[in-house]
Parts: structure tokens; C-alpha cells; sequence
């Protein structure tokens, strides 16, 4: 067994506690997400991630979504210690009471999931970071691809794979990242018989 393992688990705050401790903590007036980062240190992809991957699931902002992944997917991979965002993005105020409001509804659910989702198979940091990261890249990709719904299964992919990076559940995480390729073995597939079919077609 990992002798620092137990370290792990015992050190881990429920992301719910991180986000409560967040609010109680913002500025009254407005925050920016240059704020918002510096408060979540090793949470702070995960939370984009998290954000995003909900944002996948409304059609309309499926295709913003996958392109908004790029980003923080790429840094993941590339072992950054937080998101780099441009500086229009960062520096743009948030008030503080909406933040409030969205983060208050979001907790009640984090706290529900916490009872079944803990720190198992605690795996490398870094290492899961770039794993994670080069996955949520791929599922970006594919909510820039036209099949009806496909956005809802692979938003809720993300929403797993985030959650479960933020908690160090490693046995989730492993959950998520082997239906993560049973999905994009899927969209291949459908993507591949899209084109024959039009190739097919444009030859009739």
C-alpha cells in the first residue's frame, strides 16, 4: 500500500466546503476569475472543467463549450499549475451576489454526490492532471461534431471526470475515462458513417 495515500485522504476537503468557504470569503461589490483561481488553488481546473461540462449540456452552448475546453485541457496537459486565461477574461467582474446565487444551488448537489463519491485509488497528481487533461481535450472535440444529442452524454462524461478529479476518486475517475473512449469510439463511428454516406451520395 501507498504510504502516502492515507496523507491523501486525510487532507482532502469536500470540493462543496472549498466552494461554502469561497462565498463566505468573496468581497461584497464583484470578483473577477483572477480572484476566483487564486482562491482554488488545486481546484481551480477542475471547477472550469465542472462549469463547462453543464454548459455542454444546453444545445446552444454545446459548440462554445467544446471550444472553451481547448484551453484549460491543453494547460492540463502541458502540467500548468492553474488555468492562464486571457487578460479581458480574467480581469472582467463577476458580481459577487450572482456568483453567490449560482454557487448556492450548485452545493446542495456536490453535498448529495459527496455521500458516494470519496478519495479512492488515490493516483499522482500530475500524472491524472495531463491523463485528464489530453481525455477532456477529445471530448471537446466532440461537442463541435453536428449529431443530434450527442452533446448530453459526453457533457455528462465531463461532469463525471471533473467531479471525480476534484474528489481523488480514482475508481470513478477510471469509471469515467473507460466509458470516455466507448463514447469516442461511438462518435467515430457515426462521425465515419456521416462522410461515407455523403461521399456515397455526392457519387449518385
Amino acid at each position: 500500500m501507498d504510504p502516502n495515500a492515507g496523507r491523501s485522504v486525510l487532507a482532502h476537503v469536500p470540493t462543496s466546503v472549498v466552494l461554502a468557504d469561497l462565498i463566505h470569503n468573496a468581497p461584497a461589490g464583484h470578483v473577477t476569475l483572477t480572484w476566483l483561481m487564486g482562491h482554488l488553488p488545486t481546484r481551480s481546473f477542475g471547477i472550469i472543467l465542472l462549469l463547462l461540462g453543464v454548459c455542454g449540456l444546453l444545445p446552444l452552448l454545446s459548440p462554445i463549450a467544446g471550444l472553451a475546453l481547448f484551453l484549460p485541457a491543453s494547460q492540463m496537459i502541458r502540467g500548468h499549475q492553474a488555468p492562464i486565461l486571457p487578460r479581458s477574461v480574467a480581469k472582467r467582474p463577476i458580481e459577487t451576489d450572482k456568483l453567490a446565487g449560482i454557487l448556492m444551488r450548485v452545493i446542495p448537489a456536490l453535498r448529495f454526490l459527496e455521500r458516494f463519491i470519496r478519495p479512492r485509488w488515490v493516483t499522482p497528481f500530475e500524472a491524472t492532471k495531463r491523463v485528464i487533461g489530453g481525455f477532456v481535450l477529445l471530448l471537446g472535440l466532440c461537442l463541435l461534431v453536428p449529431l443530434p444529442l450527442s452533446n448530453i452524454p459526453v457533457s455528462l462524461i465531463i461532469v463525471l471526470v471533473a467531479f471525480a478529479y476534484l474528489e481523488e476518486d480514482g475508481l470513478l475517475l477510471a469509471v469515467a475515462l473507460t466509458i470516455t473512449l466507448g463514447i469516442l469510439a461511438v462518435v467515430a463511428a457515426a462521425l465515419w458513417s456521416t462522410i461515407a454516406e455523403m461521399i456515397w451520395l455526392s457519387r449518385g
